[in-house]
């Protein structure tokens, strides 16, 4: 079985730290073994170029971040033709933006300050990521 593939997008030391959290939740939900790869990219531009080149089944994209943010990200990977296969999820600063979020095309997003627990079942879920956050939110 391949691992669920996850890519986290900040150049933030804290948001990392609290992805770590998340993605210990997100293990112990898929079970016992290697069943998740977390892949990391500081920026929007490096981080274009590993989704598509990774295809993760989740992008995590930190709403402020150095060069081309979560937004662009987003709008870049979900107006392409054919879209990116992968559920993007930003993480915003504050819930005003949750609009600019629908707007760029992302799957689902989590407001900070984030609780990894939360955030995790938006990673875990297989269905509609916009769906599990207005359940959640």
């Amino acid at each position: 079985m391949q691992p669920m593939k996850v890519l986290v997008v900040s150049a933030d030391p804290a948001v990392l730290e609290q992805m770590e959290v998340t993605a210990r939740s997100v293990r112990r939900r898929l079970g016992p073994g290697d069943q998740l790869q977390i892949l990391e990219a500081s920026d929007g531009v490096r981080a274009a170029k590993v989704a598509w080149r990774e295809r993760p089944e989740v992008v995590l994209a930190d709403e402020i971040t150095s060069r081309a943010g979560a937004f662009a990200l987003t709008k870049e990977l979900k107006g392409a033709e054919p879209p990116f296969p992968g559920r993007v999820i930003v993480l915003l600063d504050r819930s005003q933006d949750e609009w600019l979020a629908a707007w760029a095309g992302a799957d689902g997003w989590a407001v900070k300050p984030l609780d990894p627990f939360e955030l995790a079942d938006l990673v875990a879920a297989d269905g509609d990521a916009t769906a599990a956050e207005e359940e959640a939110g």
